[in-house]
């Protein structure tokens, strides 16, 4: 064993680089496999409702969720293996000097020569993204078609689909592009202490892309419309100014077009805040609840009276949204991350994160033999090395630092859960969140290891658990 270990410590430094990189990314590989095993045998031997859920959760509704997510890991094995192998391939055939080199050739038809790096890269950029795509493709169209389809989840139509995969690919080049070309130009010009204005230009572009998103890029994606007038609007603005939540806008977003899931969020910086609610979260704006109506032939009426049983059951039954006083608590909670600080908090958190990545690159840029494990023995390109450094050297630390915020974020969840329950929402969140998993068909049980690796929200029970008491006061 020693003089096998000391013939791994003769090897040249780029051979144990790359060794160590490969080992290390099989060993997070396999690691993934045995939690989601874990996981996996939960769905499967759990066939029944636990006597703890039986108040929350009907037996059909429970196999429908065991049914999606047994479905749902199958395809994130397979995936997830074909990804790994491909990561593989592509190190181990040296395909990231290939596509540098390739990037080159393209430049030099083009009449630009080796000196015109940045242009090298963000052609090397382009058609990296673009293989991603490409072989990213069939992948989405089996969990948009089969899998969200077969669930009834899935609302698109494949033109539909391709359209919106075009589009997102032209969109993330338009952003994409300019703004690698502008931070490899500041490297190259930022001299010993490049990494600070390298950290400031990320800084500045995050803080901008969340600024403008919901305004000028989601909506090249989603039809956003203002919430009409009425008792909802009003009671959101009402509960926005007790907590002196600086709310401007409040918005529907028609998230349907692609997907029955539901979700819920607010963006904005300073005295301008908007709230967006997807039409799934809200039974007025559900299109499966309108199709069942339109199915029956009958529009019931709001108060309820002269409808037929038959009215009256389906409405009853409607699959989708949540009532507005679950609105209202799921908002409380979202809220809450807002007047609780956690939204500034994980700003913080990343901004010193990027910082300390910068800071490190600049250390280890100048490391030769970084650039040799991959390939590149007679050039060190600016970009390679931020591929290189972020992607493969800091994967560790990355593993380390994502474990960590998603301990992080379950604490903010129960937090977010405890403000909700003091503006008085409790019952109303505790019945939004039985809605919300069974609208998105969640599996209530989970493996205590993979929970704790995986989940950024605590499991529904614990968050139930967390609620119980106040919803019965």
């Amino acid at each position: 064993m020693w003089a096998s270990l000391d013939a791994v410590w003769e090897m040249p430094a780029e051979k144990r680089i790359f060794g160590a990189v490969l080992l290390f990314s099989w060993t997070v590989y396999l690691w993934e496999t045995f939690l989601a095993q874990r996981q996996r045998r939960i769905y499967k031997t759990t066939t029944r409702v636990p006597p703890e859920l039986g108040q929350i959760m009907d037996s059909e509704t429970f196999e429908k969720s065991r049914l999606y997510q047994l479905d749902k890991s199958t395809f994130s094995f397979w995936s997830g293996l074909y990804s790994e192998i491909e990561g593989t391939l592509i190190l181990l055939f040296g395909g990231i000097p290939y596509l540098w080199r390739l990037s080159g050739r393209f430049c030099g038809y083009a009449g630009f020569g080796t000196e015109y790096e940045i242009t090298q890269s963000l052609v090397f950029l382009l058609l990296a993204t673009l293989f991603s795509a490409l072989t990213g493709l069939p992948w989405s169209l089996y969990n948009t078609f089969v899998i969200e389809e077969k669930h009834g989840f899935n609302q698109q139509t494949l033109g539909f689909f391709m359209k919106d995969a075009v589009k997102k690919f032209i969109v993330t080049q338009c952003i994409l592009l300019p703004v690698s070309s502008l931070l490899l130009y500041i490297i190259k010009i930022g001299g010993d202490y490049f990494f600070i204005y390298a950290w400031l230009f990320t800084l500045v572009v995050s803080l901008v892309l969340v600024t403008i998103y919901a305004d000028y890029i989601a909506p090249l994606f989603d039809k956003f419309t203002p919430l009409p007038e009425g008792k909802l609007k009003q009671e959101i603005e009402v509960m926005a100014k007790s907590i002196d939540f600086p709310l401007t806008k409040v918005y529907v977003v028609e998230g349907s077009k692609r997907s029955s899931h539901s979700n819920a969020y607010f963006y904005g910086f300073f005295k301008n805040k908007r709230i967006v609610l997807f039409d799934t979260l809200l039974e007025e704006y559900s299109v499966l609840n309108k199709d069942i109506l339109e199915e029956s032939g009958m529009e019931p009426r709001k108060d309820g009276e002269g409808d037929s049983e038959e009215i009256k059951a389906k409405v009853k039954n409607k699959k989708q949204g949540c009532k507005n006083e679950e609105v209202l608590a799921v908002l409380g909670h979202e809220l809450g991350h807002w007047k609780l600080g956690h939204t500034v908090k994980n700003i913080i958190i990343s901004q010193m994160n990027s910082f300390l990545c910068f800071f490190l690159f600049a250390v280890l840029i100048g490391r030769k033999e970084l650039f040799a494990a991959f390939g590149f023995y007679n050039s060190q390109p600016t970009l390679i090395g931020l591929l290189i450094i972020f992607q493969f050297i800091f994967s560790p630390y990355n593993e380390v630092l994502s474990f960590c915020l998603t301990v992080l974020s379950r604490r903010f969840e129960f937090q977010a859960d405890a403000f909700a329950k003091k503006l008085g929402k409790a019952k109303d969140l505790y019945s939004a969140l039985i809605k919300l998993n069974k609208d998105n068909l969640g599996f209530p049980v989970s493996d205590w290891l993979f929970s704790m690796w995986h989940y950024s929200h605590p499991p529904l029970l614990e968050r139930l658990q967390a609620l119980e008491s106040s919803k019965q006061d």
